[in-house]
């Protein structure tokens, strides 16, 4: 399944206008100016699908805001997809990545932040982690943040357990999720013992509800986030899974912190075929992927994701967020594309494929003067996603980091979750092993090798990303430490 063309009005004709004021790139070694007045040097013309150069084949005549929208980011987006603003492109047509200014950013977002940035306060955790996160994927050694991370972070557990997202805030369950993760990127014992796990567990056990699900705190809203960031902190600190006698799940029966859960994030899926925040709302993408994370943390993802969602129904909506000609996600049906959801629709792709394929082997190791070329059997576009993010998320100024679309500014969360998605699509991960059954959670085995299509590589080598584990969205090699750690503590 590859890139859905959008289905706009009809007569808002699209026009792809080339900027003046700044240079298209269009080749390799340098770039070429097109304008009213230039003419195409066809020498060095770029080779780029034409599924991602013209407007979209099919037009809806209904005009309404939504298609105006669509329209107007397509417009957006075209001469970036091109080259437009970098000072030079390969002959896919594609830029290099900024790393160097991407790194600077992220490490500026670790340090002193300026006045603005109170309002944040509540989200601290979250920024540690999408920069840390970030700076991973771009093949920084984090580990050096660890003493300050620690310092910081410690004063955020709460006595019952959970980290709030700021000093003497609520504990709630997504700033304790990126707590967590945090601890765990930077990695070492001192990391680990922050956590007070018993504490963890008896909240976790309060968060618990009879219908199977977690709320995110304390009298908070129930959703699949929810279901997702226990899954993941049950999983990598290896918290003992029997109910609390006190928690409000055991009125119900559930003795199991994961007693019911499959069952309620099934119920999560919409008609449309995605999963939605709780059952009865609507599809979204960021939803799908913590439901998908989430069932492939209860058991490997081949038994739990086709016995608990509709997968055909779930592709049929995965596969409708991808648009042409702008090759990114989507969120939602009628939305815009936006850069997040390169990870929040693109991460679902490997666990998708590892639903139905199931265990393959691990491959064998090729020679090293072999090339590596794989049959793009992929059921998305990764070029056309890829294309998307280094034409179109990257902030070309001084400033670096990563964006949603070319109007937008960089930003932390961007960053991270860019990054994430192109790791995703320059990779293949498969389900090498499964574990012998559902209760040891660190059970499966994933390969990951160099995505490179016969078809084609669109980007230089250099600019190859570092891998995240597809579930975790975090190293494989950290999450491995982490659960290493813990698996040793059966108890408190």
């Amino acid at each position: 399944m590859k890139a859905s063309p959008r289905h706009t009005r009809a007569r808002h004709k699209v026009v792809f206008k080339h900027h003046n004021s700044r240079k298209m790139a269009t080749t390799a070694s340098r770039g070429s100016s097109i304008g009213p007045n230039a003419e195409p040097d066809t020498s060095s013309v770029p080779v780029i699908p034409s599924l991602l150069t013209s407007h979209p084949p099919i037009r809806d005549a209904l005009a309404t805001d939504s298609s105006q929208l669509q329209d107007e980011t397509v417009e957006e987006c075209a001469p970036f997809l091109t080259g437009y603003g970098h000072d030079r492109c390969n002959t896919h047509g594609t830029p290099p990545l900024l790393r160097d200014r991407h790194v600077k950013f992220l490490q500026k977002q670790l340090g002193m932040l300026p006045s603005i940035f109170k309002s944040a306060d509540p989200s601290r955790p979250w920024i540690f982690y999408w920069c840390l996160n970030g700076l991973s994927i771009l093949g920084e050694d984090v580990a050096e943040y660890r003493s300050r991370l620690v310092e910081t972070v410690r004063p955020m557990q709460n006595k019952d357990g959970g980290f709030a997202g700021g000093f003497g805030q609520t504990s709630h369950l997504a700033t304790t999720y990126a707590a967590v993760l945090s601890l765990a990127l930077v990695g070492g014992e001192d990391a680990y013992e922050v956590i007070d796990r018993r504490s963890m567990w008896k909240w976790l056990c309060s968060l618990k509800q009879p219908d199977g699900g977690f709320q995110m705190a304390a009298g908070g809203e129930e959703d699949v986030r929810g279901a997702y960031c226990a899954s993941v902190i049950i999983s990598l600190l290896n918290i003992p899974r029997n109910l609390a006698h006190d928690s409000p799940a055991c009125s119900a029966g559930h003795t199991d912190l994961f007693g019911g859960l499959p069952e309620w994030v099934g119920r999560c899926q919409t008609y449309e075929g995605g999963v939605s925040a709780a059952p009865g709302f609507e599809a979204h993408g960021a939803y799908a992927f913590c439901a998908l994370g989430c069932l492939a943390i209860l058991d490997s993802p081949h038994r739990t994701i086709p016995k608990y969602l509709d997968v055909p129904r779930f592709l049929s909506w995965l596969s409708s967020r991808q648009y042409a000609p702008e090759g990114g996600f989507s969120g939602r049906t009628n939305k815009l594309v936006d850069g997040c959801y390169s990870h929040w629709v693109g991460g679902c792709w490997p666990l998708i494929e590892a639903s139905f394929r199931g265990p393959e082997g691990q491959p064998a190791a090729r020679p090293a003067d072999k090339p590596l070329e794989q049959v793009d059997d992929s059921l998305f576009n990764r070029n056309g996603l890829i294309r998307y993010i280094f034409c179109c998320c990257q902030d070309m100024s001084k400033r670096g980091g990563l964006r949603d679309k070319p109007s937008k500014y960089s930003d932390a969360y961007h960053t991270c979750y860019v990054l994430s998605g192109l790791s995703s699509a320059q990779h293949k991960w498969a389900l090498v092993s499964a574990r012998a059954d559902a209760t040891l959670l660190d059970g499966d085995r994933w390969f990951v090798s160099p995505f490179m299509s016969a078809k084609g590589q669109i980007f230089e080598e250099v600019d190859r990303v570092g891998t995240t584990h597809p579930v975790y969205v975090i190293p494989q090699q950290k999450v491995d430490d982490c659960q290493q750690y813990f698996a040793v503590k059966t108890g408190f």
